[in-house]
């Protein structure tokens, strides 16, 4: 059963950060470092206005925000309670199962298809080969803390790798492709949002017409030969690229 976290909080009240922001923030890296997992309970808005010696409307609107998130869910008879954190992954060329485990997510992976198919005009496109050759075509559900994330579908140039259900479901393409010995270089990548269908929403336990973020990518080895074309959804409930942008001089 989930339990009240006893969490420490820090604010400043000479600060002009409004104190409402400081606790949802603190809130939110609590979530993302694992500090409250799903299903957690935050208790009722007036026991922590009184710990925290502030009004309850500012701490209805710090738990507001994370509720407009998608990080606490209001539940009538329970309480606030967490629901998850939102995966937020930087624009670098790593793998999804990497980057959930390096930020405490507890990854896990079901293998929902892995065969060789012939290739489609665009995967010929993308992986340098010809169209109606065999390719590889690994396609997986990932979940954090046992929810799912997101879909990925890969195609490989037949050969690459030696690839078995057990090392798809335990560790990440990108580090079997490195243990391979294959030096990845570099990608051409491109991001997009869509609509679920009603079988992408059955997926990912979202509701048909659901927000997904899409990114395709196609990924080159230090030879520049094409090793694998990405094609991936995320529900962009639990999922955020973040970007680093620099002024132009």
């Amino acid at each position: 059963m989930a339990k009240h976290q006893p969490l420490q909080f820090s604010l400043d009240r000479s600060s002009p950060v409004p104190l409402y922001f400081q606790l949802s923030q603190q809130l939110e890296a609590a979530i993302e470092r694992g500090e409250l997992a799903p299903g957690s309970l935050l208790g009722n808005e007036i026991d922590l206005a009184g710990r925290l010696g502030l009004s309850r409307p500012t701490v209805r609107q710090a738990i507001q925000s994370l509720v407009d998130k998608g990080l606490l869910v209001r539940r009538r008879g329970v309480g606030t309670q967490v629901v998850h954190s939102q995966v937020r992954r930087p624009l670098e060329l790593s793998s999804l199962y990497d980057d959930l485990e390096a930020a405490g997510q507890k990854p896990a992976t079901r293998v929902l298809r892995h065969t060789v198919e012939p290739a489609t005009a665009e995967v010929a496109a993308a992986l340098g080969v010809t169209e109606g050759a065999d390719v590889v075509l690994v396609e997986r559900l990932r979940l954090a803390h046992g929810e799912p994330v997101a879909r990925l579908r890969n195609h490989l140039p037949a050969g690459l790798l030696d690839l078995d259900q057990d090392t798809l479901e335990n560790t990440g393409l990108y580090r079997l492709m490195r243990i391979a010995g294959i030096t990845l270089h570099s990608a051409r990548q491109s991001i997009g949002a869509r609509a679920a269908t009603a079988a992408e929403a059955e997926l990912l336990a979202e509701p048909e017409g659901a927000p997904l973020l899409t990114m395709e990518r196609t990924t080159f080895d230090d030879t520049g030969r094409a090793v694998e074309f990405g094609s991936h959804l995320y529900r962009a409930s639990r999922y955020a690229f973040d970007f680093q942008l620099l002024a132009r001089p």
